[in-house]
Formats: C-alpha cells, structure tokens, sequence
C-alpha cells in the first residue's frame, strides 16, 4: 500500500537543520495535492508549527534547557510525498488522522514554549489568519 511520507525541519537562527519525518499509513487514499493543501490553511505561515501539538518527534538542534540565543520551537513543513515504506508514526494514525489532529491544534492555537528553560515554559498561542 502507498503511504505517506511527511517530512519537516527545525531550522535555527543560524539557519542550521536538522530533518526529520514520519510516514503514515494512507487507508483513506488521500492524495498529496489534498494533504499539502490541508496542512498549508493550518500550518502557520513559512508552513511553522510546533511538533509536541501533533505528536511527532522534535527535530531540535539542542538538548531541551540548553539552547542558545538562535533557538525556538518552531518546526516548518517540508515536504509531503507517497512512498512505500513501513509507517512509522509512534501514534499509528493515517494520514487523514494526522490531517484531523492538525486542523484541530491550529483551531486551538500554535502555543509557542520557551525553548531555553528545561521544562518549555508556554510563551502563546498564535492562530493562523487570514
């Protein structure tokens, strides 16, 4: 069955990245074109979000409470893609799950966290406008 890959990047000040991604499982057939475009009117603009929202790993450059004056906790879309490899999503959700939880963590509010204190200390919650 073709899955799903969603790929994604912490980028840091210094423009310094680390990659990561997740494939999920694609029962419900969904095409890239209709996941990018899902995960576009969600994200927020540059394609940022904050990973912990969405269950997925964070790419982080640093150890949490050891950041530097660069670092945030902003991840940012990469790409979407089909592929044929095993999901891998620790949640095991499909793609259209994923989808889902997306659109209902940007109807709460991206909550941007202080990435230099040890525990994440909440900063605020940005919604995307229009």
């Amino acid at each position: 069955m073709k899955n799903i890959k969603f790929s994604y990047l912490y980028r840091d000040g210094g423009n310094y990245k680390r990659h990561a991604s997740v494939v999920f499982s694609n029962s419900d057939e969904l095409t890239v074109d209709v996941v990018k475009e899902a995960l576009a009117e969600a994200f927020l603009p540059d394609g940022l979000f904050v990973a912990r929202q969405i269950r997925i790993p964070e790419a982080f450059l640093f150890e949490r409470g050891n950041a530097n004056s660069d670092d945030h906790c902003f991840h940012e879309l990469d790409s979407v893609e089909v592929c044929f490899e095993t999901a891998t999503d620790v949640c095991s959700r499909s793609i259209g799950q994923f989808v889902a939880e997306v659109k209902q963590q940007a109807k709460i509010g991206w909550t941007a966290f202080d990435p230099h204190t040890a525990a994440g200390e909440q900063l605020s919650t940005r919604r995307r406008t229009a």
